[in-house]
């Protein structure tokens, strides 16, 4: 089971309105692949990679490109913290689980 923090939301609300700004279909593409990425998340929570930025076994991230899922697992939920773009800076800070 996946579940999102309201950044988390927040972010996806904030791509997606991006991304449709210019390419509406694209925007839906997208939202699509990441849904999928968060069932496949929740069925297969290890194959995300550590957070490079974080070093801390507990925060992994997959991509939807261009954005960075960036979640932690649980022993029964798997929790998505961010979903940003992959060139901005990451503030590890602001995704604590």
């Amino acid at each position: 089971m996946a579940r999102a923090v309201p950044l988390a939301e927040e972010q996806v609300a904030d791509a997606f309105a991006w991304i449709a700004l210019e390419r509406p279909a694209a925007a839906v593409k997208w939202f699509e692949r990441l849904v999928g990425k968060a069932e496949s998340l929740s069925a297969l929570p290890d194959q995300g990679r550590m957070v490079p930025e974080a070093q801390r076994p507990s925060l992994h991230e997959v991509f939807v490109e261009p954005y960075r899922v960036i979640y932690h697992r649980d022993e029964d939920v798997l929790v998505i913290l961010s979903v940003q773009h992959e060139r901005r800076d990451l503030d590890i800070d602001s995704i604590e689980p």
